[in-house]
This record gives C-alpha cells, structure tokens and sequence, in this order.
C-alpha cells in the first residue's frame, strides 16, 4: 500500500508562521554543516566504531580486531570520524588512543537510537 501524501489545496500563505520560522533558521552554511554532520553517521563501520568509543579509548589495532577489519579500513573511517571532530585522539609512546571528542556525540547517538527503538516498538 502507498504512502499518502497529504498537501493544502489552497494557495493563501501563512505570512505569520512563514516569517517567524524564517526568523528562527540558522544561516544556510550552518545547515550545510549540520547535513554534511549527519552524512557521517550515514556509515555502518563509523557507527561501530563510535559505539566502541562510548565504552572506552581504543587503538586502532584494538578496534581492527574487535569489529574484524584491517588496520588500514579502520584508520581511513577515523580519519573521516577526526575531520568531522566527532574524535580525537592521543599518543601514548609508539600507540595512538581515540575517544569521543565530546559527550554531544553520545547525546547524538542515543537520540538517534531512542528514535529507532520508538519506530521497533510502534
């Protein structure tokens, strides 16, 4: 069965709503920011990774072995997860650690994991 689609059938603007919403939106560099934010979510391996790093710092032969990738898969996903500073990481002697940059991130992803439970549970 279709999803119906429902729209107005009148052509009169809400001139009030439109101005107050077009008050309250961020600039569109901003949006652009936050779409290209959420792209990186939009990766499998990058969530595995994030959720390994909710539970505790790793290394990259720690997080290769544990989600059984190579080295090289996992160093390229952090490479991307760094860019968009979702983690940062630490040189302990010859072994770098990575962890979350910040607790937004954790925020980021139980909203996002409330919302997929909420939809299992309808």
């Amino acid at each position: 069965m279709k999803d119906i689609i429902n729209k107005c059938e009148c052509d009169y603007i809400h001139e009030e709503v439109v101005c107050k919403v077009k008050d309250k939106m961020p600039q569109e560099e901003k949006l652009y920011d936050l779409a290209e934010l959420f792209k990186v979510f939009g990766d499998t391996t990058r969530i595995r990774i994030l959720y390994a790093l909710f539970e505790e710092e790793m290394c990259v032969c720690d997080i290769a072995n544990l989600l059984n990738m190579t080295q090289s898969a996992i160093s390229h996903q952090l490479r991307v997860l760094k860019q968009a500073r979702l983690v940062k990481f630490r040189k302990e002697g010859k072994v770098v650690y990575y962890s979350l940059d910040d607790s937004h991130i954790n925020q980021i992803f139980n909203c996002g994991l409330c919302h997929i439970e909420e939809t299992y549970n309808r």
